[in-house]
């Protein structure tokens, strides 16, 4: 790619990477979902390229994302992750973490799925913006705002309207690649 990409990546190899392979591509696989459901709320008064260096820190301290694992976490694990200086050591973001992974097997229990939730609020595809400057892209919509609402409802904690519309760039419930992007092109703008 040239340097038509978005320009909130810069030139940081990692965020480049990022920004070419990953924002905006829509995702339905549960783990990932969770995943990002994870990181976005970490990253909540952070920038998103300190959580992107410390994702696989991440990976490692919770489980690999697996939401039946992390669920189970007691006061020894929160004890671990708080003395963890891979990711971000915040008390409240790591019982957020455990709590998500609880409503996530809520969820579960009750037959659905973070995919069919989280899709339903963009009714099954991508909404395509359609930016031309990076002060066009709001920080979060009504749709986010609704899902956002309906998380809190089922339990899930550091789920604001500006972390949940997050969750929907990087998974590609919306593309908000700039229209001058080569990306915005290639995920179907």
């Amino acid at each position: 790619m040239t340097a038509a990409r978005c320009p909130w990546c810069g030139d940081d190899p990692l965020y480049v990477a990022y920004h070419d392979n990953e924002w905006g591509v829509p995702c339905h696989d549960e783990r990932t979902l969770f995943e990002f459901l994870i990181l976005e709320g970490a990253q909540a008064g952070l920038s998103w390229i300190t959580i992107l260096r410390k994702r696989e820190n991440y990976r490692r301290a919770f489980d690999g994302f697996d939401a039946r694992k992390i669920a189970r976490y007691g006061e020894k694990d929160v004890a671990r992750l708080l003395a963890d200086a891979g990711i971000v050591r915040n008390r409240l973001k790591i019982a957020a973490a455990i709590d998500n992974a609880r409503a996530t097997l809520a969820l579960y229990e009750a037959g659905g799925s973070l995919d069919d939730l989280f899709w339903q609020f963009v009714d099954g595809r991508p909404v395509i913006n359609r930016w031309k400057r990076l002060d066009q892209v709001p920080v979060h919509t009504p749709a986010a705002e609704a899902l956002s609402k309906e998380l809190k409802q089922r339990g899930f904690r550091f789920v604001g309207p500006t972390v949940i519309y997050s969750h929907m760039q990087a998974t590609g419930m919306v593309n908000d690649h700039l229209v001058n992007c080569p990306r915005h092109a290639a995920l179907g703008g």
